[in-house]
């Protein structure tokens, strides 16, 4: 069968011009005119012309030496983004920071009196509970849970403090409705929670709000860790800056997609 290319519906510019924005990288954030035309293999008279047309187009800017991205290349994933549900939304970012602290890491949503997983990322079994998409665990005694009900409006979260019959899942576990509060009202003060082996014996984790675009917290991502290979203050001063680091990348993804 004959290919795109040679039946002529395959369009050589657009290829040039895909292959000239993903030339930027990281390690390559700004560019001169020279090195795109070698990075794609093109002449310097063509990467002149793309680099040019993109720059109009507001995709590129330059100093008149070296040329970068801006940010409007950001809207040409959105669109497949948008397609996407928060899981599946999530799963780049979720492995990248599993991968940076070689820890499992999830998302879960809110639904009084518990948390649903939608996304998981496990790296071992730490928890003698099999858990995956779908699965429900109590709210208060985790870290997911206390950070999504420090985003609920103080007469919400009094009316589920009023109902709850905590029950103390080991020696850990808080349960008096005054503490939880407490608890709760620090992680909306700090913008992360973390349970020190209040939900199952050895298992320490550590979350962080999602927003939607309104700035309302919609989902929990978090990391946990065995308590053999972590402490609080690891999970603090090592883990904590990168899930901060996804779950604002997550919700960035969320405001643009704009239907959350």
């Amino acid at each position: 069968m004959a290919s795109d290319a040679s039946t002529g519906t395959f369009l050589q510019g657009l290829e040039r011009g895909l292959a000239v924005i993903r030339a930027f990288s990281a390690d390559a954030p700004s560019l001169t005119l020279s090195e795109v035309a070698r990075a794609v293999g093109i002449t310097p008279a063509t990467a002149r012309r793309i680099l040019l047309t993109l720059e109009e187009l507001g995709y590129v800017r330059s100093d008149h030496r070296r040329f970068s991205l801006t940010p409007r290349v950001l809207a040409l994933g959105w669109a497949y983004l948008s397609s996407l549900d928060l899981g599946e939304l999530a799963g780049p970012f979720m492995e990248e920071l599993s991968a940076k602290t070689r820890e499992s890491c999830s998302i879960a949503t809110l639904d009084l009196p518990d948390i649903v997983y939608v996304a998981r990322v496990p790296t071992s079994r730490i928890m003698t509970v099999a858990l995956g998409v779908g699965a429900r665990l109590p709210a208060y005694p985790t870290s997911m849970g206390r950070v999504l009900l420090s985003g609920l409006p103080d007469d919400e979260l009094t009316t589920y403090l009023d109902s709850l019959r905590a029950e103390a899942l080991t020696n850990r576990t808080v349960t008096s409705a005054g503490d939880l509060r407490a608890t709760i009202v620090q992680a909306r003060a700090d913008g992360y929670a973390l349970v020190d082996q209040e939900l199952e014996q050895g298992l320490r984790s550590i979350a962080a709000p999602i927003h939607n675009s309104r700035g309302r917290v919609i989902a929990a991502l978090n990391v946990s860790a065995h308590a053999s290979r972590s402490t609080p203050t690891s999970l603090r001063t090592e883990a904590l800056p990168h899930l901060q680091e996804a779950a604002a990348q997550i919700t960035t993804a969320l405001t643009h997609r704009g239907n959350f």
